[in-house]
């Protein structure tokens, strides 16, 4: 270009023209460089990589992949290029090398935020995961980086030391206790609900107050994500679950057994001793065979080392068909193939109400599913409703209208 410059001198033509051809010749220049790069980095380089990764066995590849890291990263050629090129431009080089640079500083932050999804992905594969997720803290671990990021583009645009602006955020420590507020309860909580395992993905919790009850999908910085069984997702803060109560039904999983805690009102007017038929009858039950025959010879032998004159039946022991009712009961449930027989099995009597008299059924089914303990507690009752009367019980039902109709046609 110089010696064009010269010879156009030599005959006296303006050579301003010349100036603004060489600039344009070297963008154009560098800009054909540029696209010669990216396509070779994108088409050749990653290309080879990405088949030299996809025939690999590791789970982590496939998610480098999946997290497009190597694309991200090839966006770092054309911009080092035209750094490096910022000096044959002098008049505008420190503009170039500023945009260049900040331009470095985005894409590096986009590869570093794909890297720690890369490390997260890979965390969830293992079961660890589980108890001890760490999502929370790659978050943390992001929010951090994006703040370093800004402060080294801030300072690189204003041409000054990272280090005077990073003197400057202590002054601006509690505007950002108020910002991040959320985030910084959020790593407390996520600290102490990881180290303690209160809660973990897969629980299932109960937070009435949230109107969560479902099981637990995801543990993040700030929130607990609770797909709930009408399959609506509740967000729960994460640090609520440390300020506020709530019911986790791991044990219950995990013990294997599912309680059931029911009572049944019995009618407290048909509650009576029992007569010779009756206890005949009941030696006839399959449950109560051997019950009956070893208590008529407790009795029996009680009465008569006591003296005991049977001829009222307010004398001395005896048996009443409630009693006799809660023994087959408790036969009943002990026999129970869906009945957890190393939990507690106990069939008890509550203190009487205005409904009647409660028997309480409290024991554990041996399986966790929610269906399978619907459906064997719903058994057991519908087996106590139908076979109560021939005990002489009745079980306590406010009355009805057939109720009322019957006795007005009586009355009739």
């Amino acid at each position: 270009m110089d010696f064009i410059r010269n010879r156009l001198l030599d005959y006296g033509v303006d050579t301003t023209w010349v100036d603004y051809l060489s600039v344009a010749i070297m963008i154009a220049f560098i800009a054909l460089l540029c696209i010669i790069a990216n396509f070779i980095t994108k088409k050749v380089v990653i290309r080879f990589i990405t088949h030299i990764v996809s025939k690999n066995k590791f789970k982590w590849n496939d998610v480098l992949l999946e997290q497009q890291v190597f694309q991200k990263s090839s966006h770092f050629v054309p911009a080092i290029i035209i750094y490096n090129f910022a000096s044959t431009f002098p008049a505008h080089q420190k503009l170039i090398e500023t945009a260049a640079l900040t331009y470095i500083i985005f894409v590096a932050l986009s590869v570093i935020n794909s890297v720690l999804n890369v490390v997260n992905d890979i965390y969830q594969t293992y079961e660890i995961a589980k108890t001890k997720p760490i999502k929370g803290y790659i978050q943390v671990s992001k929010i951090i980086i994006i703040i370093l990021g800004v402060i080294l583009v801030i300072a690189n645009l204003m041409g000054e030391s990272p280090l005077i602006l990073l003197s400057g955020i202590g002054a601006l420590s509690a505007v950002f206790m108020l910002v991040f507020r959320d985030s910084l309860l959020g790593l407390v909580a996520g600290i102490q609900l990881s180290a303690n395992e209160m809660v973990r993905v897969g629980d299932w919790i109960e937070m009435s107050k949230y109107g969560a009850n479902g099981d637990i999908i995801d543990i993040s910085l700030n929130t607990v994500m609770v797909r709930n069984f009408d399959k609506t997702v509740t967000m729960i803060p994460s640090y609520a679950l440390i300020s506020d109560s709530f019911i986790n039904w791991r044990g219950m999983q995990e013990s294997g057994g599912r309680r059931i805690k029911r009572a049944l009102y019995i009618d407290m007017s048909s509650i009576t001793f029992c007569t010779n038929e009756m206890i005949e009858d009941y030696k006839n039950i399959h449950y109560l065979t051997d019950y009956i025959t070893d208590r008529e010879r407790e009795i029996e032998e009680y009465n008569i080392n006591n003296q005991i004159n049977r001829n009222n039946v307010v004398n001395g022991r005896a048996l009443t068909n409630i009693g006799v009712f809660r023994a087959y009961i408790l036969q009943y449930l002990q026999s129970h193939p869906r009945i957890h027989q190393e939990m507690t099995l106990m069939v008890r009597q509550l203190a009487p109400v205005e409904n009647g008299l409660p028997i309480e059924i409290y024991a554990f089914v041996n399986d966790t599913t929610w269906t399978v303990y619907e459906t064997v507690q719903a058994d057991i009752f519908d087996h106590l409703f139908a076979i109560a009367p021939e005990f002489g019980l009745r079980v306590f039902q406010n009355p009805t209208g057939s109720d009322f109709q019957s006795i007005i046609r009586l009355n009739d």
